[in-house]
């Protein structure tokens, strides 16, 4: 609600694209966060590959329209002209991802882009097969899982248990090809405050991650409320030992309370010196 009571108006944001929308998404929901005083009712219409699919999603669009009044935000990532072409005509404020940056950039190189759809989403096929791999070594090196192959690993991550470390794992995977074990911080561990004599050879490759207690307390009690692993104490306790383990390791870390998992990932790459396999 807004300050003299009345409901806030709502925009609608559409997100278009010829293949699965994440870029769209991505894109278009970075914009948006800049107005964090504006409700956005957010749609988002993937794989609009043919020009019967691009003269439905206008209808769906033009409809929203004559239904709320307010034109609608339309992020569009689609990249065949023709398609591109009808989704301009939509009822509502067309930004164009694509025409906004290529045109600049075959004036600038001064060749013509392919404008060849799905090539930003991996069609070389050793990318696609690393993303596999990488997603694999993922999930079969959750929570401390085979640690005799960590060696194979180009980053491992410890933390206290739900801070965040199985889908940072999957997005580094997903997103960069990168092959992400990672070590939950047990009782045992913590108790002990050092880590499993398997990888005290692997220093280089560990990195922490952190939260802040009052969060952490309310993850877990989404899973277990009102027992002593969601309590408030267990988790400033687990999380204070585990910053002590990260000190003396010369492990970097990372506190993940207001950070998004794209970020975390950010994060990780920029400060152990990774690279993305996949760009």
């Amino acid at each position: 609600m807004e300050a003299d009571g009345k409901m806030a108006k709502v925009r609608g944001a559409f997100f278009l694209s010829d293949r699965t929308g994440i870029t769209s998404e991505t894109l278009g929901n970075m914009l948006l966060t800049q107005f964090a005083g504006v409700q956005f009712d957010r749609v988002t219409i993937p794989f609009i590959n043919s020009l019967s699919k691009a003269r439905d999603t206008v209808a769906r669009i033009d409809a929203y329209r004559e239904r709320h009044g307010e034109p609608p935000l339309i992020f569009s990532t689609a990249v065949d002209d023709e398609i591109r072409a009808i989704l301009a005509t939509a009822d509502g404020v067309f930004m164009d991802f694509f025409e906004s940056f290529i045109a600049r950039l075959e004036d600038t190189l001064g060749v013509r882009a392919s404008h060849s759809v799905g090539l930003a989403h991996g069609a070389n096929p050793s990318t696609y097969h690393r993303r596999i791999e990488a997603v694999n070594f993922a999930l079969a090196h959750d929570d401390g899982a085979r640690m005799d192959h960590y060696a194979e690993a180009d980053l491992i991550l410890l933390a206290p248990s739900r801070c965040g470390k199985t889908p940072t794992c999957l997005y580094l995977a997903l997103q960069h090809g990168l092959r992400a074990a990672n070590l939950p911080l047990t009782e045992e561990i913590l108790e002990a405050e050092r880590l499993p004599e398997a990888l005290t050879r692997f220093r280089s490759k560990l990195f922490g991650l952190t939260i802040d207690a009052e969060r952490l307390a309310q993850i877990r009690s989404e899973r277990l409320p009102n027992s002593r692993y969601a309590s408030r104490e267990q988790c400033a306790r687990e999380l204070r030992l585990a910053q002590g383990i990260y000190r003396r390791l010369g492990a970097p870390s990372l506190d993940t309370t207001h950070v998004s998992v794209e970020e975390i990932a950010a994060h990780i790459i920029h400060q152990m010196g990774l690279k993305s396999i996949l760009r």
